[in-house]
């Protein structure tokens, strides 16, 4: 975000003094805050470990017709243990813990580090996917992977694309593949 030029609030649950040197080292566009801060922006990303996201977004309130940025995957590291969704997709979950959000599935079928780097790589730009069940609240997202230098796919809806992008199951997490 902050190669971008993008304002972002990060917050956690330690609270925003927990959060200082990480985000100095990030740029003057990224600023610490609390939970409730983060929450009050147009665009939400959500990303941590999953045994911790019911805590994470817990007595929060509702998020009306916020944008959530579901970039969680059903696993627990360090063993990267696959967690029984009883047949759900991950994003099924987030939804019904974020409710009244318009989720869009994005940011996680990459790794961090690949993320992190430069998105234009060998002449093209590396893709990042994203599926939803709101078609503005995706074009808003799509929008931002594009500001981000990304190339934006859209695997259409949750129920099809949140299985095809999450990870353990679905194709294409790992899939680190450039749009010339």
């Amino acid at each position: 975000m902050s190669r971008a030029g993008i304002a972002a609030t990060i917050a956690n649950s330690r609270g925003p003094g927990s959060l200082k040197e990480s985000v100095a080292a990030l740029g003057p566009t990224i600023t610490p805050g609390t939970r409730e801060q983060g929450r009050r922006r147009d665009i939400v990303p959500i990303a941590v470990n999953w045994s911790k996201l019911a805590q994470a977004v817990a007595g929060l309130p509702p998020c009306g017709a916020r944008i959530v940025i579901d970039a969680n995957n059903p696993i627990e590291a360090p063993l990267f243990k696959p967690v029984d969704l009883q047949g759900r997709i991950s994003s099924e979950v987030v939804a019904d813990l974020v409710s009244g959000a318009r989720l869009v599935k994005a940011f996680n079928h990459l790794r961090a580090d690949v993320l992190a780097s430069d998105p234009r790589a060998d002449g093209g730009r590396r893709v990042l996917f994203y599926s939803g069940d709101d078609t503005a609240a995706k074009a808003e997202v799509r929008a931002l992977i594009d500001r981000l230098g990304f190339a934006g796919i859209d695997l259409g809806p949750l129920a099809l694309g949140g299985r095809l992008a999450q990870f353990p199951g679905g194709p294409l997490p790992n899939q680190n593949l450039l749009k010339i």
